[in-house]
């Protein structure tokens, strides 16, 4: 089985994101003064005495509410206690006992789940005695904590893992695909992701930047076991003027630096734009697998050319990136959806790919004999062999005389020949070029 998940709960504002950032140990759930800023499910690692757990930060529950994004950050909260084994209950210290605690506690204990109840923003010693009040929740003996200063969080800890004694649970980690669905705002990344989930997992509305947090979904399949990663919206930079706006776009590239697999979404009707290629560089930089996806396409006035030549202006205006793989659907519809995920599993594959050693010197000497390196000055290149030193992204060294006599045609004409002959389609590769002394 896969680790113990740990859920974060409990009304807007009261502290979760600054506790899941100290158990995740890194700045990944957006901490902002407004409530309901966290409003998706975002999920991390952590480990306490031994024991690794996934923990998960929730957007905050609010019980009376007519606001549709409060409305569907409770829907969020519910599945994410439905998905968990152990509960954590964050109620606010200063504020002190509120009616929606009241009201929080009575939907958890329904959950029949084992619950931790936190009661943070306890700075100080002579702050304990806040706690008091909210024996009253029936939840057992609260635990009395200072997120942003640390404090507490041990005998906290102490207390979620015990509950974890019952459960069997090995802490190997799976191998599973990363992908980062990226692309402007409202081009369809959650709506594609909840159609391949097959259920309501990431919020889904016509605004534009709904999603501003990097949220991982998990999903087991005949092609393997995946984490879709839907990240917000990358705007143009001068667009973005909330804080909270430029924490997101940090996280999505972080998310692209994490992933293995990125795939781009393109809106049909617009097609691409300046900031999808500057979006889709950063990962081609970065020697990602690389998938771009048209979606809406059902909204195209088509006749038997107008894909091929679709594919043919995008292939043209991201030419440094002949390799990428293409797919045209419709998220809304469901059209090619199916195969986005086998697509991906093959950029993976070839991401991962080796080539023996021997192999690889065959096609090269090959490729040396049907075309020498040009002369520079008086000198021309000599390869002495080549090795691939790593994997995601496949690495290769080419041992030389001298790199400054590699002419950048030639390096393009050697990694032609190597995706020629060894497929490489839907990732980037990366050549490295050493002196053989060194």
């Amino acid at each position: 089985m896969g680790k113990p998940v740990v859920a974060i709960v409990g009304r807007p504002n009261v502290g979760k994101s600054t506790l899941f950032n100290r158990l995740a140990g890194e700045r990944i759930s957006i901490i902002e003064n407004t409530p309901g800023v966290t409003r998706d499910r975002i999920y991390a690692e952590s480990e306490w005495i031994g024991k690794q757990f996934t923990i998960i930060d929730t957007g905050g529950i609010e019980t009376k509410t007519n606001d549709v994004i409060f409305s569907q950050m409770r829907t969020q909260a519910e599945i994410a206690i439905a998905t968990s084994d152990v509960i954590m209950f964050i109620v606010d210290g200063k504020q002190g006992l509120t009616d929606s605690d009241h009201e929080v506690a009575l939907m958890l204990r329904k959950s029949k789940k084992p619950i931790v109840l936190v009661v943070n923003k306890i700075d100080k010693l002579d702050e304990e005695s806040n706690a008091y009040e909210f024996y009253n929740l029936g939840l057992g003996t609260p635990n009395t904590i200072s997120a942003s200063q640390g404090l507490g969080i041990g005998d906290m800890l102490d207390e979620v893992v015990r509950n974890f004694d019952d459960l069997d649970y090995d802490y190997e980690d799976d191998d599973k695909i990363k992908v980062a669905v990226i692309g402007k705002p409202n081009v369809g990344k959650s709506s594609l992701i909840n159609k391949i989930l097959g259920e309501e997992r990431n919020i889904v509305s016509n605004i534009p930047g709904t999603t501003r947090d990097a949220v991982d979904s998990y999903i087991e399949t005949d092609e393997g076991k995946f984490i879709l990663i839907d990240t917000a919206g990358i705007r143009r930079k001068s667009k973005v003027k909330e804080a909270i706006e430029k924490y997101s776009v940090i996280r999505s590239l972080t998310a692209l630096d994490k992933a293995d697999v990125c795939v781009l979404l393109i809106d049909a009707v617009e097609g691409l734009t300046e900031q999808d290629a500057r979006i889709i560089g950063y990962a081609h930089e970065k020697n990602k697998a690389i998938m771009i996806i048209v979606n809406k396409w059902d909204l195209i006035e088509k006749d038997y050319r107008t894909l091929d030549i679709y594919k043919k202006q995008l292939s043209q205006r991201l030419d440094f990136m002949p390799y990428a793989k293409y797919l045209f659907i419709s998220a809304k519809t469901g059209q090619r959806v199916h195969k986005v995920l086998k697509i991906v599993r093959q950029c993976y594959d070839n991401y991962s790919k080796r080539i023996s050693t021997g192999i690889l010197n065959d096609v090269i000497n090959r490729a040396i004999l049907m075309k020498e390196p040009p002369v520079i000055g008086t000198r021309r290149l000599k390869i002495y062999y080549v090795t691939q030193v790593g994997i995601k992204p496949p690495t290769f060294v080419f041992f030389v005389n001298s790199p400054e006599l590699l002419h950048f045609s030639y390096r393009r004409y050697l990694e032609n020949q190597l995706r020629s002959s060894f497929g490489f389609e839907g990732t980037g590769i990366k050549l490295i070029f050493r002196e053989r002394n060194e």
